[in-house]
């Protein structure tokens, strides 16, 4: 079909003939790009993207002065308020005895020592802890001494890769505190605490279910709750 004439006699485009001459001139069109939108060549390269807020390492990030006392010394950090204590312990502070294993609290690897007592670094927040006294894998030893535990866990041959040792003998420590302090566990035969497990008489099914939460890849448990039995007639 050609074009088509209007009253006047003026030819008029048919919509097939239009449809085909946009088609036959690419079929492209072009809009003015608005005045906000438009820049300029290579601005998007050099134009700083927008801060994530919060996002660590970057402006706008919620940093914190925190001041951690980790075995027996001060530190004064500056930290992102969502910083773990075993981040902070690893990454800022170089306390690579720690272990990162699930960070889950499900293995047991990042146990350390809060007050004497066990926790798994991994699980708090090190701005909860300004107060507290931490103790990691390498605050055990003193005057060059070894630990009882650290000692019986070399004469037992309780590891082989070593990955999990620090948070068991951290938790080891923690543990033979709570039978002292006469904490029952659910091996006890008693669990009302009138007849408490001394260390003295700590058998082999109560350090397995005091220490269930330290997993073993290696599977090192016989030789690992023979150090600790050991450990425990060593401090009684």
């Amino acid at each position: 079909m050609g074009n088509r004439h209007d009253d006047t006699g003026t030819p008029r485009l048919s919509r097939r003939a239009f449809l085909g001459t946009t088609v036959a001139a690419g079929g492209i069109t072009v809009l003015p790009v608005p005045p906000a939108v438009a820049q300029t060549p290579g601005a998007a390269d050099s134009a700083p993207m927008p801060a994530a807020a919060g996002e660590p390492g970057r402006p706008g990030a919620p940093n914190a002065p925190v001041t951690l006392t980790v075995n027996g010394q001060r530190h004064q950090l500056a930290l992102d308020v969502r910083t773990s204590l075993l981040d902070a312990l690893r990454e800022t502070l170089h306390l690579t005895g720690t272990k990162k294993g699930c960070d889950h609290g499900q293995c047991g690897a990042c146990t350390v020592l809060l007050n004497g007592r066990r926790i798994n670094a991994c699980l708090t927040l090190a701005v909860m802890h300004q107060q507290d006294e931490i103790t990691t894998i390498e605050g055990l030893e003193r005057g060059g001494q070894l630990h009882p535990v650290q000692a019986a866990f070399i004469a037992h041959d309780g590891f082989q890769c070593g990955f999990c040792t620090p948070g068991q003998i951290c938790s080891a420590v923690g543990m033979l505190r709570e039978v002292a302090d006469g904490v029952p566990s659910h091996a006890s035969a008693d669990l009302s605490g009138a007849r408490t497990v001394s260390l003295q008489d700590l058998s082999e099914a109560e350090v397995r279910e005091r220490m269930s939460g330290n997993l073993c890849r290696c599977s090192a448990y016989p030789n690992i709750v023979a150090a600790i039995r050991s450990a425990a007639g060593s401090q009684r």
